[in-house]
């Protein structure tokens, strides 16, 4: 047992080792490419050394979390070059993460080798390492849909003031595009980072059209597809904008009322299918920690393995039901 826990810790020393010595060629490169420019630029190298330098002492945390974050970067972009198309640099766009597809996939597999590591040690068991390894993976993803999820609602709950924001805009007289960058001075995020993403894009060259069809494969909401079919039809036939913008403003606030309510209402059915999930673990957590050895017929014996493979496909079915109850499409 002490030597599987040696080798492991030897194992994980020389891992870390060999990527912070290649890592710290990478930085090595890049820090001499940096001072050459700079220098070819006139600006005083020792100077921004020194700053750098104060700015390290004062925050010891810093160098370490840029360290990673090259590390991640140089990684990931290894990884793309196997890769013609990552379904992840979308979701990471929905999510508004500071990341490409192949720099998440080098977050999920180091979060999944850790966890791995982690319960390796604990428990001296390859298929626990396995399931953590797993289970690292898995926590990732979750925590992206989750993200994705929370901003997208967000962005519909923002919408409707959006919407009347910019018909009183294009009522006192500003363009469409005007309109637009008033609404992302006045308004938070999300509304605010997507609104500078469709006028950077217009800026740069990129049609209104395409950079709110863009701006809809990002935020998936039906809600927000009917604004830009609207504002898309009324300049090819023309039309009050404003007077349709209003419009739909209405629809969209009332829809998020009634939505609301709907929540309020279920919210007992919806808390009761959480507790009944939730119940069964942390009662068999409980029964662990007072009495270890109480659950092992559970897990030792045949039919106990049946009882709780059994239990636990009814638990999927009553989330399954229990959401379908209480998940009223509006």
């Amino acid at each position: 047992m002490i030597l599987n826990i040696a080798i492991a810790v030897l194992a994980v020393i020389l891992g870390f080792s060999l990527s912070m010595f290649f890592l710290s060629r990478k930085v090595s490169e890049q820090k001499t490419i940096k001072n050459r420019m700079a220098y070819f630029a006139g600006v005083d190298v020792s100077l921004q050394n020194a700053s750098r330098k104060h700015g390290h002492r004062r925050d010891g945390v810093k160098p370490l979390v840029e360290r990673l974050r090259l590390f991640i970067q140089v990684v990931g972009a290894k990884i793309s070059r196997f890769q013609k198309d990552n379904s992840l640099d979308m979701k990471m766009q929905q999510a508004a993460w500071p990341f490409l597809g192949s720099e998440f996939q080098v977050i999920m597999l180091g979060t999944g080798a850790v966890a791995a590591l982690v319960l390796g040690l604990l428990t001296l068991d390859v298929l626990m390492a396995a399931l953590g390894f797993i289970g690292g993976i898995l926590g990732c993803m979750i925590a992206l849909s989750i993200r994705i999820q929370r901003r997208q609602a967000a962005f519909v709950n923002q919408l409707g003031d959006m919407l009347s924001m910019v018909a009183n805009a294009l009522r006192a007289g500003f363009s469409f595009m005007q309109a637009m960058e008033h609404v992302a001075g006045e308004m938070n995020d999300p509304v605010r980072l997507e609104i500078n993403k469709v006028v950077r894009d217009v800026n740069v060259g990129i049609s209104l059209e395409e950079a709110l069809n863009n701006m809809t494969k990002r935020i998936k909401s039906p809600d927000f597809n009917l604004v830009v079919a609207a504002v898309l039809i009324q300049r090819q036939v023309g039309g009050n904008l404003a007077q349709i913008l209003d419009n739909i403003s209405e629809t969209i606030n009332d829809r998020i009322r009634m939505r609301r309510e709907v929540m309020a209402l279920t919210a007992q059915g919806r808390m009761s299918g959480f507790i009944l999930v939730v119940l069964p673990f942390a009662l068999a957590g409980f029964l662990s920690t007072i009495n270890p050895a109480y659950l092992d017929p559970l897990f030792n014996d045949p039919i106990g393995r049946m009882a709780v493979a059994g239990s636990l496909v009814m638990i999927v079915i009553g989330c399954v039901v229990i959401k379908r109850i209480v998940d009223i499409d509006i």
